[in-house]
């Protein structure tokens, strides 16, 4: 299920972070969810036991997993916060890319996902790009500003 670029210059540690932070976002590991222990994780994967350590011990920090003694890694029972926190990284990492656009001397940016108002609003309030928004539901709605 976790898929990793042994050519990408990401160490595996990271990818194996990503790859499980992406999974709870997506639903896909739910809370409370036991997930494979780091010695199975790393024969499956075909890596060192300490990557798959490190990378769990990155998680437990974050908050994505707890590790409960004798009874095995655990997807974490809150989150809410860290698909929050997820979002909001993504959000700013887009602020700076549309930023780095307008230097580069980019006129319009069209972004295709879904972004509150006052998200929208401050991408269009600090830069001078032409911003173009599409929500997509049962209705397409276009937003330029």
């Amino acid at each position: 299920m976790i898929n990793l670029d042994y050519q990408s210059r990401t160490p595996i540690y990271e990818q194996i972070v990503t790859e499980i932070e992406k999974y709870v976002v997506l639903g896909i590991f739910k809370p409370k969810e036991q997930i494979m222990s780091i010695r199975e994780l790393a024969e499956t994967l075909g890596v060192n036991p300490n990557t798959v350590k490190k990378a769990y011990s990155e998680l437990e920090r974050k908050g994505v997993i707890q590790t409960i003694s004798t009874k095995g890694n655990f997807i974490s029972d809150n989150i809410d916060n860290v698909v929050k926190r997820n979002v909001d990284e993504k959000i700013e990492e887009l602020k700076r890319i549309i930023l780095e656009l307008e230097k580069l001397g980019f006129k319009r940016v069209v972004l295709a996902r879904e972004l509150s108002i006052s998200e929208i609003e401050y991408i269009c309030n600090n830069s001078n790009v032409e911003i173009e928004t599409f929500i997509h539901g049962a209705l397409c709605i276009s937003y330029s500003g």
